[in-house]
């Protein structure tokens, strides 16, 4: 009798889709605050704004979680800490309508991960693949460790430059809508770019050229 084999299914394309999950709650965010900041600044006007943009961020966010479940098949450990977090310190920010708590939740999520990256490198346990329950194709354990490495690094630089954004560009001074730019277009960027040199070492350990794609659409975000 002839063994019928079956292929595996394979984990779900990711791709635009991906990036949609991870940085679409930031963008709603970005353009609900947008359309309803006051152009005066007032104080009532303002905590408005922030009210109604923090909602909206984690509307987007725990939509965000369901479409990762349904339409990549998984949602990954980071994505749990950012939408729980995001809950978290976005219901904090609405019941005391002050804007510090979800500006200071990028920060404590950096600090989170980037520590624990950096222990269990030490300790010679490659976190970073458990917390993007990730796999890429062809990457050894030797990769995976220096990539756990690396990004524990980034995520403690990450973690001391939102504090410095934070305490220039805050509600308190008027400059909010500031620090929420620049989430895509200063820290996004960044998180693109670290990726992207990050690409040379993955290859030397094995990484497969088609797996490349994989590595840039799904960086660790917060």
């Amino acid at each position: 009798m002839n063994d019928v084999v079956r292929p595996v299914p394979g984990k779900p394309k990711t791709g635009w889709l991906n990036l949609v999950v991870d940085y679409g709650p930031i963008v709603v965010f970005f353009l609900t605050y947008r359309f309803y900041s006051p152009k005066d600044h007032n104080s009532l006007a303002e905590v408005a704004t922030v009210i109604r943009a923090t909602a909206a961020f984690m509307a987007a966010a725990v939509l965000a979680l369901i479409v990762s479940k349904w339409k990549l098949g998984r949602i990954s450990p980071m994505l749990w800490l950012s939408t729980a977090m995001i809950v978290v310190f976005g219901g904090l920010t609405i019941v005391f309508q002050n804007a510090a708590f979800i500006q200071i939740k990028p920060t404590l999520i950096y600090l989170l991960c980037g520590l624990a990256l950096l222990i269990g490198a030490w300790r010679g346990k490659a976190l970073l693949k458990v917390l993007l329950d990730a796999a890429f194709e062809g990457l050894d354990d030797a990769g995976w460790l220096k990539l756990s490495w690396r990004w524990g690094v980034f995520f403690l630089v990450l973690a001391a430059l939102n504090e410095v954004l934070r305490h220039f560009y805050n509600q308190a001074n008027g400059n909010l809508e500031t620090w929420i730019g620049m989430k895509l277009w200063l820290f996004l960027p960044l998180t693109f770019l670290f990726t992207f040199t990050q690409i040379p070492m993955l290859l030397r350990h094995g990484l497969a050229q088609e797996a490349e794609k994989d590595v840039l659409s799904d960086p660790p975000h917060e």
